[in-house]
């Protein structure tokens, strides 16, 4: 393959915590190693737009803290088809593009495979909340995410204690349940609903334990439900409330998981993984994805990682979740 003079970066898909520093890994190391870099602003959308710009090191300074994308992100109904893609290899090599680096989860790595299909080099880089990427074990923006949705969850807790309620707490994931987990770990809810343990929900179960810890002295009941599951949170709440009595609210915490200055640990993954990809293309590796397995980076092919069968939640760690939640009788 040719060698790479010039590399594009893009994010694609939702936006995550980190994502910005990435971009500012990947624009510094290629100008480190003599190469030259080109932004595509607004994910695939962009690219099929040619809203391409010339990146430099002033052109990532002072962004670190900065959550979201410097660069934004878009979905691209016309990118979804394989004549969009297509087309978005031909604007890369009439920008001169000899390879492109992509932030972002599943979603967008199928789009970066497309391109390859269509000659354009690509790299990977892991960026979703949602954890949700076979292929590693880390994922850039889930830390702060969880972060975020756990100082909102003990807040809530605190109103929920006042008012002795019941609180139905919902976080996001799609259709994984990493997030509501680790809430359900580290805020200590009595009940945790996960997509992963649809077959486990049981209302009558939930009614009870809630009317057991009440009459035990208990002031509050903590459920955390993860946007993926079967269960309604607004609905679930109504149910409850008109078969135990007690007081039962709804939270949705929505978007504010995705924003907010990314995390220690997020700048660094992203920082790190950024550089990688970079150092992938400079030595000639092709359509890589970049990993964290087993407490090291590593790479590995596009089809491969995409072809890997999802994770399961851990089911020991789901018990010990319930077990250290459960009072004592």
């Amino acid at each position: 393959m040719a060698n790479v003079n010039v590399i594009g970066v893009l994010t694609s898909g939702g936006d995550a915590p980190g994502m910005t520093a990435a971009i500012r890994a990947v624009v510094r190391t290629a100008i480190a190693r003599g190469l030259k870099v080109k932004g595509i602003k607004k994910g695939y959308q962009g690219l099929l737009n040619g809203e391409i710009v010339d990146m430099d090191t002033k052109s990532v300074s002072h962004i670190l803290e900065r959550g979201g994308t410097i660069l934004g992100t878009a979905r691209s109904e016309e990118f979804m088809y394989d004549e969009g893609k297509k087309k978005g290899a031909d604007i890369c090599r009439k920008n001169g593009i000899d390879a492109l680096v992509v932030i972002g989860g599943d979603g967008s790595y199928k789009g970066a495979l497309g391109l390859s299909k269509h000659g354009i080099n690509i790299v990977g880089i892991p960026a979703t909340i949602d954890l949700d990427i076979a292929c590693t074990e880390y994922t850039i923006g889930f830390d702060t995410a969880v972060n975020t949705a756990m100082e909102a969850i003990d807040k809530v807790k605190d109103t929920s204690s006042s008012h002795e309620r019941c609180s139905i707490i919902e976080v996001m994931g799609r259709h994984a349940g990493y997030i509501a987990l680790w809430c359900g770990m580290t805020n200590g809810a009595e009940d945790i609903l996960l997509p992963e343990k649809n077959e486990e929900f049981n209302e009558g179960k939930i009614v009870k334990s809630i009317i057991e810890n009440r009459k035990k002295g208990k002031v509050h009941h903590i459920i955390i439900n993860a946007e993926g599951t079967d269960s309604d949170s607004e609905e679930l709440a109504k149910k409850i409330e008109a078969a135990t009595k007690i007081e039962t609210r709804s939270t949705v915490l929505g978007y504010i998981q995705r924003g907010g200055s990314p995390s220690a640990k997020d700048r660094y993954y992203a920082s790190v993984m950024g550089a990688y990809a970079v150092d992938l293309l400079k030595a000639g590796k092709q359509n890589r994805i970049v990993c964290f397995q087993k407490g090291s980076f590593m790479d590995m092919d596009i089809d491969d990682a995409l072809n890997m069968p999802k994770k399961d939640i851990d089911g020991y760690q789901f018990e010990i979740a319930q077990l250290l939640s459960s009072e004592p009788a």
